[in-house]
């Protein structure tokens, strides 16, 4: 099975002082379902931003989707990302937008013709169950509403990756239940790697899935 993220002794640190991460090894095969858990501050949403370039290694080797992001290029940069989902724990949607021009965002970056994204948008309203919000602006909306949103828009280009960052960490039991089953829906329908960052895996989770978790540093698999 390919591997669409390997990582060799890694390192990674926001000051030369302090690492967060000390020389993990591990791979996550394409297609499968990830936990990352560990206590506040184990280094959890730091190892998610180095997957998407936002805190390069500070030492090893980290690459993602086959791209080396040990000294990447922007343009290389700018190419995974186009490849990739991130679901985030506060959003990160545009205030000024409408929920339908939000979802849209990556389907106008990666060039989609205009029919196909609308087309597109449209399917995902559906399946999000925000048909009726689709005019609307982010902050007129709930935070679940607004997160499935951000679920939409991470989904819109069928990425290769998902990275959610504690993506139910804030919403009512509905909306997490619908976040969870966007995410499950994903992995088992599109194969799509999906990797979350998480206090809490849910207790009915409907795919199989690989557990890693964050301590002292160190990144281990929970068996």
């Amino acid at each position: 099975m390919d591997k669409v993220i390997v990582a060799k002794d890694l390192s990674l640190a926001y000051s030369d002082d302090e690492t967060i991460i000390n020389k993990a090894n591990f791979s996550i095969d394409s297609g499968s379902f990830v936990f990352i858990t560990g206590a506040s501050g184990s280094g959890k949403s730091t190892l998610l931003k180095s997957l998407y370039g936002a805190l390069k290694p500070k030492e090893g080797s980290l690459v993602v989707g086959g791209v080396e992001l040990n000294g990447v290029s922007s343009s290389k940069l700018n190419f995974l990302r186009k490849h990739l989902g991130i679901v985030f724990q506060d959003y990160k949607l545009v205030k000024e937008w409408t929920v339908e021009k939000n979802i849209m965002l990556p389907l106008i970056i990666n060039g989609y013709d205009k029919s196909v994204t609308q087309n597109q948008v449209d399917s995902l309203l559906k399946h999000v169950k925000l048909r009726h919000q689709a005019a609307k602006y982010p902050p007129e909306l709930s935070g679940g509403e607004q997160q499935r949103v951000a679920m939409a828009r991470a989904l819109a280009h069928n990425p290769i990756l998902i990275l959610a960052d504690e993506p139910t960490g804030n919403l009512d039991d509905y909306s997490s239940q619908v976040i969870w089953n966007l995410l499950e829906g994903a992995n088992e329908q599109l194969k799509t790697t999906v990797i979350v960052v998480t206090h809490h895996i849910p207790e009915t989770m409907g795919v199989r899935y690989k557990h890693y978790h964050i301590e002292f540093g160190a990144i281990r698999e929970v068996l």
